[in-house]
């Protein structure tokens, strides 16, 4: 529909609770959203083109395996749900949990020297040893895309590739093979309908889902301007933390890496052990202990229930625990400043608490 954009969008779905609502106040758009601009109101009114188009979609979907993850979806990516410009529907073909406790992007330059391919492969190596369960993301370009995505799966890692057109075609049409792979194994995801182009500015759009549903982004190689730098650029405005791998002075294709550690926009890391104590993640297999109540005499019932997530799953990101524990994040962030000046908890790196033990 013409008339608005993927932040009016967005505001339309929050604002009313759902598509549905949003169709039902069609007529009446300018009552609920009194600063709704004419056009906006005008096209709501005509909705023959859009549902014929859904119900093409859905056929597509259904044919296809797709799945919709709408705004309000438990399985949509909570992580890329607090960002101010997050798509209102993605649509996903594969088997993995985007929600899972830990997610890394990693992107870079489309022309990745043995340098590049050799980081990709030793970074996931050495993490694959301390944590079997981490979900890998990138854009399934030629490059670093590629190549972390192919050394994801042979370390036996989902990654999910997320697309900058439909699901109903794939590119680069080379990377089919891997892409077939990766939806049995991780999966495909986009905010684009079918029939839609890989056209150059959705490649800059996808860029905000991959910063978005990852916990850090991991720059590796880079020239001095990309789409890499891009994805980096956009992480931080989320606040989420960026890493890169520095390069030989005077190389091309390290000159964007090193630029970003110059200025501080990045932080350097050389492996996986960098990034682990960067980000303050504990080992799986040397987890500590849950956190008995009695421990804890003190605890309101509510903070109780964060108690009870944590020692679960230790190490979650604040949003992953409203989620778990069904309460708001404004509530919840205050449940957490008194759980950690009562010693129960400590916040660690990227939005993530640690139970103490």
């Amino acid at each position: 529909m013409m008339g608005f954009n993927q932040a009016m969008a967005l505001q339309l779905y929050q604002q009313l609770g759902g598509g549905v609502a949003v169709y039902e106040h069609r007529n009446d758009i300018g009552d609920v959203i009194p600063d709704s601009t004419p056009q906006l109101r005008e096209a709501m009114k005509n909705w023959d083109d859009a549902l014929k188009r859904a119900a093409a979609e859905m056929e597509f979907m259904e044919k296809g395996g797709v799945k919709a993850l709408t705004w309000n979806d438990v399985d949509y990516p909570q992580r890329l749900k607090n960002c101010p410009d997050a798509p209102v529907v993605l649509f996903y073909r594969g088997t993995a949990d985007l929600n899972q406790q830990r997610i890394i992007d990693i992107v870079g330059t489309r022309h990745c020297t043995t340098y590049g391919q050799d980081m990709v492969r030793r970074l996931l190596s050495e993490l694959r040893q301390q944590f079997p369960q981490l979900l890998i993301v990138s854009g399934l370009a030629y490059g670093i895309d590629i190549c972390a995505h192919r050394h994801a799966l042979q370390q036996g890692y989902e990654t999910v590739g997320v697309l900058a057109h439909g699901l109903d075609q794939i590119y680069p049409y080379a990377h089919r093979s891997t892409a077939v792979e990766m939806v049995k194994h991780g999966g495909l995801l986009t905010e684009y309908v079918s029939q839609t182009e890989a056209l150059p500015n959705n490649f800059r759009q996808r860029n905000r889902i991959v910063a978005g549903i990852s916990d850090a982004t991991i720059l590796v190689e880079s020239a001095i301007k990309g789409g890499g730098l891009i994805t980096c650029r956009i992480a931080q405005e989320y606040g989420r933390d960026v890493f890169a791998f520095p390069g030989a002075v005077g190389m091309p294709y390290s000159e964007g890496c090193n630029k970003m550690i110059r200025n501080n926009t990045a932080a350097l890391i050389t492996s996986a052990a960098d990034l682990i104590e960067a980000m303050g993640w504990q080992t799986d297999s040397n987890k500590t202990e849950a956190v008995e109540r009695q421990l804890f005499p003190d605890l309101t019932e509510e903070e109780q229930k964060v108690v009870d997530v944590l020692s679960n799953t230790n190490d979650l990101q604040l949003n992953m625990m409203s989620v778990k524990t069904n309460i708001p994040i404004g509530q919840l962030t205050a449940l957490l400043f008194s759980l950690e000046m009562k010693g129960v908890v400590r916040p660690l790196a990227g939005g993530t608490y640690h139970l103490m033990n």
